[in-house]
């Protein structure tokens, strides 16, 4: 009677479940809602075809950059350069999270799965002696202070994260097929940890028998750069942010109940080129060209003009990250101000062999590996160079583990759909 009892249950669930439906193929029912995500601070570039290629002879005879037509897919990109008091934030938000497991006790609570967390509710008290106490470890010792400051040690602020290798477990078919071990989910997950605080120095080491000391000083942390582009970020730096910000906003849309985001990310050479000329096929420049001023004499963009004369575009430096006009995407500053990184490994002969079709080459280069091999690709150019690195087919590099005072970055996020115009 029991098992009878318990096969009427069952089959009244399974026939209540199946009159929803009507015998129709109606899909997966009350799937949620889902509408597009526009973060703060970002623009849409929609998918188009980009021509790439040389704008103008190639002064280094280098042949780095070959004629190729690239479709790209639609996606979000920052308006202005990441800046100092964006980036501050994320210096932050590790400091306040190393302190908050430091103190302990309710700072630190239990989600849902049983996982440890930060009770971002509960305040730091960082003046309070027991405080003090609990955080010692943060500054630097009194042997090492300058002027009696207790100053906290940048080396302190590490950002560890975890991500799954993608690329690795694609290759998981193949190795079944030849026989050999098939790797095991906890096999590609991969875990690092990045100092965050940005190399302050470079202002110094960039430059022999020059006086930039101020900009050392002064350049991250003073309210009167906080709209700067950050510098002294390497690659590695640049793409811990991204990681951080996508987990940030996600984790805010967890707590409304909202569906996450795709992931943000350093935009590949394609992306970047793409949104850089600003739907103008062929032209040198963002702005069109080929000239670096406006009918009014006034220069376009922040670079080193002429043989030298650094202040004649209106900064000795950096600029503020909304300087000058737009694009016609409404990206700032995608020529000039600070060279940008992106996604992609740096080969010279790298469109020889990348896909038409969202073209991207990345490589994740090991300590031991040749430093050529750590090469990411810049673009853009900065406040320091010639005008040819700003021409918007100019590829240059710099070493994936390097900091500069003249690169920054900027981050993207695939647009999920057809097109942003799309009716639902």
């Amino acid at each position: 009677m029991k098992k009878l009892l318990v096969l009427f249950i069952v089959l009244s669930l399974f026939g209540c479940a199946n009159d929803a439906f009507k015998g129709e193929l109606l899909g997966s029912l009350n799937r949620p809602n889902w509408y597009h995500v526009m973060p703060y601070g970002v623009v849409y570039v929609p998918s188009g075809t980009l021509h790439i290629g040389p704008s103008d002879q190639d002064v280094n005879s280098a042949l780095l950059t070959r004629s190729k037509s690239i479709s790209v897919a639609g996606f979000y990109m920052d308006e202005t350069e990441i800046t100092n008091n964006e980036y501050r934030q994320f210096v932050n938000w590790v400091k306040d999270s190393i302190a908050h497991h430091l103190i302990g006790d309710d700072h630190l609570v239990e989600d849902a799965n049983g996982n440890e967390m930060i009770n971002w509710r509960k305040q730091i008290q960082w003046d309070d002696e027991e405080v003090k106490d609990a955080l010692e470890d943060m500054y630097y010792p009194e042997s090492e202070r300058f002027w009696g400051c207790r100053v906290i040690d940048p080396h302190i602020l590490v950002y560890e994260y975890s991500y799954i290798d993608y690329r690795d477990a694609s290759k998981n078919e193949l190795r079944r097929r030849d026989g050999l071990p098939i790797k095991t989910r906890s096999e590609l997950i991969k875990t690092k940890k990045i100092d965050v605080y940005p190399d302050t120095l470079v202002w110094i080491r960039d430059f022999t028998y020059s006086y930039n000391e101020p900009m050392t000083r002064h350049y991250f942390w003073h309210p009167a750069y906080d709209n700067y582009p950050v510098v002294g970020i390497d690659w590695h730096q640049a793409h811990a942010f991204t990681i951080w910000r996508t987990k940030f906003m996600n984790d805010w849309r967890e707590k409304l109940y909202e569906l996450p985001i795709d992931n943000f990310r350093l935009p590949n050479e394609f992306e970047w080129e793409y949104a850089s000329r600003g739907g103008q096929a062929l032209n040198p420049f963002p702005w069109g060209g080929p000239y670096l001023r406006n009918a009014k004499g006034c220069i376009l963009a922040n670079f080193k003009p002429g043989r030298g004369n650094y202040p004649d575009d209106g900064g000795l430096y950096t600029v503020k990250a909304t300087s000058y006009w737009p694009n016609d995407f409404g990206l700032y500053n995608m020529s000039g101000n600070v060279a940008e990184w992106t996604a992609d490994a740096f080969e010279e002969n790298t469109l020889s062999f990348q896909h038409d079709l969202n073209g991207s080459y990345t490589y994740d280069a090991k300590i031991e590996d040749d430093p050529t091999l750590k090469r990411k690709s810049i673009r853009g150019g900065s406040w320091k160079d010639i005008s040819y690195q700003l021409q918007n087919g100019t590829r240059s590099f710099e070493y994936a583990d390097t900091a500069k005072s003249y690169i920054g970055f900027r981050c993207v996020m695939s647009f999920l759909g057809r097109s942003i115009n799309d009716e639902y």
